[in-house]
């Protein structure tokens, strides 16, 4: 697919504020913490585990969404992503209600599906009317999936809705597409003013981020056409007047995943992985804005090509105190007053960091906790790719709401398999830790 002029205009336009941007980091990114241990939260149910291998049919738990049944809150599910292994739905006892297998590949010698992210829209127009979807991100064939929500449809209660013909978001064609440099991070955002409904999708080992809005297609389907694309730094210069770009595989760029839009102001915050939160609009306009580093921010680092690891030099103390790389798992725990707050998976440490909401307040950071072992059969959460919140009650199982945060070794192990799956929390435990 070829990008629109207005999108490739707006990425050079872009290149040189966004460089001067990347000197501004937040003054408060460099208070020292009182080394005080965070507080803990534990689940209360996990879903059942996921194996990333051949008879584990390649399922990798990564991103989560919460679609609350408005008319029976205890009713409520959980879908989720599972990469090769596809798209899996849960009720709020962490049962297993449905699961979709990735599409195919599109031949012998090209790349799977792969579902990345996962996000929902609400009460979307459709040509058969308005339906709630679930939105995910096939890195595998760079594309949007559309999945119509329906809780009580015999079957399960996802069912496709994706326009065949839905271009790619990133290649332009199939050999660009098996580079994978293809859709990866996903949030959505419905625009209050006008009422349309947009994806913002991410692209695999790059800086960019393109609005996708999507389109109603014959026969109640969905598609989508590219309004824009921002391409974020991916060198800093650093208050010793050096540049830095974190270390990373040859050819690699610091890529963004997780995303998340406060639906009250369209504000968007990206987690550029080694790198920190970016705030910045949803309509891909203006300047973005880092509201937090990751404590690695500045570290020089060498790739070594036998081990694929890269090698830290000497840390010259310009990064956070809050979060470590990689930051994902975005989500917003939102209030009715307004207030709330943006939290963020802090993988290298794993626990979870939280920001005031308002902007106005510059996004302070608010305090965090850690997703802690309920007993020796149901564990935390460590090195969490995915994180939803859902600030509302939901039956008798979440009267307070619910945090799903994705477990990325879940134990006790099985061997040496690879083993994933997502902690249901209350969230009021987790309000009242980051109120104490």
């Amino acid at each position: 697919m070829t990008r629109p002029t207005t999108a490739r205009s707006l990425a050079l336009v872009m290149t040189t504020a966004l460089a001067a941007a990347a000197l501004a980091v937040p003054a408060h990114a460099h208070h020292r913490s009182s080394g005080s241990p965070l507080p803990a939260v534990t689940p209360r149910a996990e879903t059942p585990v996921l194996h990333d291998d051949d008879a584990g049919g390649n399922a990798d738990a990564d991103d989560p969404a919460i679609w609350r049944n408005a008319a029976a809150p205890g009713r409520s599910l959980v879908i989720a992503t599972a990469k090769e292994g596809g798209l899996r739905v849960y009720d709020l006892d962490a049962r297993p209600v449905q699961s979709i297998a990735a599409p195919p590949a599109a031949g012998p010698d090209d790349a799977p599906g792969r579902f990345n992210n996962v996000d929902l829209v609400h009460g979307l127009r459709l040509s058969t009317g308005r339906a709630d979807l679930a939105v995910t991100s096939d890195r595998g064939h760079d594309r949007l999936r559309f999945y119509r929500i329906d809780r009580d449809r015999t079957g399960g209660p996802l069912t496709d809705v994706t326009d065949p013909a839905a271009p790619p978001v990133f290649s332009r064609d199939q050999a660009e597409i098996n580079d994978q440099r293809t859709a990866y991070g996903l949030a959505t955002w419905t625009d209050r003013a006008t009422g349309k409904s947009f994806a913002l999708v991410s692209q695999r080992e790059r800086t960019s981020i393109t609005l996708l809005e999507l389109l109603p297609a014959a026969g109640g389907k969905v598609t989508y056409r590219t309004v824009r694309t921002l391409d974020l730094p991916s060198t800093f210069r650093l208050p010793d007047g050096t540049s830095w770009t974190p270390c990373g595989e040859p050819g690699e760029l610091p890529q963004v995943e997780g995303m998340v839009v406060d639906p009250a102001d369209g504000t968007l915050y990206a987690g550029q992985e080694d790198i920190g939160i970016w705030r910045l609009r949803a309509d891909l306009t203006g300047t973005p804005e880092l509201v937090d580093t990751v404590r690695e921010y500045g570290v020089p680092g060498v790739y070594d090509e036998e081990t694929e690891e890269c090698a830290p030099g000497a840390d010259p103390g310009y990064g956070g105190t809050r979060i470590s790389a990689d930051v994902e798992g975005l989500t917003l725990l939102t209030e009715s007053d307004g207030d709330g707050y943006l939290l963020a998976s802090s993988q290298g440490d794993d626990t979870f960091a939280a920001y005031d909401r308002e902007v106005g307040d510059d996004n302070e950071y608010e305090g965090g906790f850690r997703v802690a072992a309920a007993h020796s059969a149901l564990d935390g959460s460590e090195e969490c790719d995915g994180a939803a919140a859902l600030n509302a009650p939901l039956g008798s199982k979440f009267p307070r709401g619910l945090l799903v945060v994705q477990d990325g070794h879940d134990s006790p192990a099985d061997g040496d398999r690879a083993a994933t799956n997502f902690k249901f929390v209350d969230l009021g435990t987790v309000l009242d830790a980051l109120d104490d």
